[in-house]
């Protein structure tokens, strides 16, 4: 596996952090802000530094490289692999009227079964339904491929986010890397950090990942109760609070909301928050959500046979909220575990993908550390 970083900022080129060398049709991922990515030159820019690369673009509330934690600029890697190999493919939540579940459906059917070992999944965070979107991708599997990814960010500001493939960065679009080979190894984990508290609430009243009533009465009424001055501050200051969702076959997941809407009193959240399940505010403290990333990171190298040469991580925007100027920390828990060798890249997101431990079905997560770890 040959490894390429590059960086950028809204005033210079792409500066690489080793002398740049050709690799041959590599994948080449670039997570950035979304005003850069907006600029249609750095398509060009980055086309012309690969002009045999698979583009993949993702808008982010946060760029990660090695161990450090950038706002407002653009980082790329691209990857070349000696055996494995890779499929990319992408549609629109326009194309579909936003049923995310036939969405879904149908980029899995594009990728031929034969050896796929794993899709990683870079997705619009604006409107798109995480979990409907994982169960349109998973609906025709047996759990024996992997699926690992997040939902793009637009830092705090929840306007636009976008993504690409081999084409300008625009809204709405999905993107899903499909990888092959049986040299490749792997793996993908995620942890939180966040504890619940204050009182139990059921959901009364909810539509797919738009929630309506808590024991009864509106939802929004209720959160906005919880947050007092900083409800002004909404949608932004939920990350803050987010909620833990406990579902009736026991497992709690986290969500943050992405948009309310006033005029029906409900918020809009990342993923499903099914009637029936019992809501709990959370919070985290810097020490919590550190140690989360340690565990999460823990947890994707149990068990690996090779050594990790690249890892994608994906933390949400309200970790990244929450730790502030000690942001860069949980990257460096990370790296601990996984090593000094490990080439790492990622963003900031709206929502992370990956399995719970021990199991093989993808959940959308918030407020979690995700990491996906390759090797060959």
């Amino acid at each position: 596996m040959k490894i390429l970083q590059a960086k950028k900022s809204s005033d210079s080129s792409f500066v690489f952090t080793s002398e740049k060398r050709e690799l041959r049709e590599p994948l080449v991922l670039i997570f950035g802000n979304r005003y850069m990515l907006q600029d249609k030159q750095l398509f060009r820019e980055v086309r012309e530094l690969f002009p045999d690369g698979h583009l993949v673009f993702g808008s982010t509330s946060g760029e990660i490289m090695g161990e450090k934690v950038l706002s407002g600029t653009v980082v790329l890697t691209a990857v070349e692999f000696e055996k494995g190999h890779f499929l990319v493919k992408s549609e629109n939540v326009s194309t579909f009227d936003h049923n995310d579940v036939a969405l879904g459906q149908n980029i899995i059917k594009e990728f031929p079964k034969k050896q796929l070992k794993h899709i990683f999944v870079v997705s619009e965070g604006s409107s798109v339904n995480g979990s409907d979107l994982i169960a349109g991708l998973e609906q025709s599997g047996d759990g024996s491929i992997g699926l690992s990814g997040g939902l793009c960010g637009d830092d705090d500001r929840f306007e636009v986010t976008l993504a690409s493939y081999n084409e300008s960065p625009k809204e709405g679009e999905v993107v899903a890397i499909g990888f092959y080979g049986e040299s490749l190894e792997i793996s993908c984990a995620n942890f939180g950090g966040w504890t619940p508290f204050g009182p139990e609430r059921l959901i009364t009243k909810s539509r797919k990942n738009i929630l309506f009533e808590l024991d009864g009465k509106p939802a929004l009424d209720l959160y906005k109760r919880y947050l007092g001055d900083k409800a002004s501050e909404l949608p932004k200051s939920a990350l803050l609070y987010p909620l833990s969702v406990k579902t009736t076959d026991g497992k709690s997941i986290v969500r943050t909301i992405l948009n309310i809407d006033e005029q029906r009193n409900a918020m809009i959240l990342a993923g499903d928050v099914p009637e029936g399940s019992m809501v709990q505010l959370m919070m985290a403290t810097v020490d919590d959500i550190a140690n989360g990333a340690n565990a999460a990171a823990k947890l994707a190298v149990q068990g690996r046979e090779t050594a990790s040469e690249l890892a994608i991580l994906v933390s949400c925007v309200g970790r990244k909220l929450v730790m502030d100027q000690r942001t860069e920390e949980e990257i460096e828990e990370v790296t601990h575990v996984v090593g000094d060798a490990v080439t790492v890249s990622g963003f900031y997101s709206y929502g992370e993908m990956a399995p719970f431990a021990g199991q093989s079905s993808c959940k959308l997560h918030n407020q979690t550390m995700t990491l996906t770890l390759f090797s060959e």
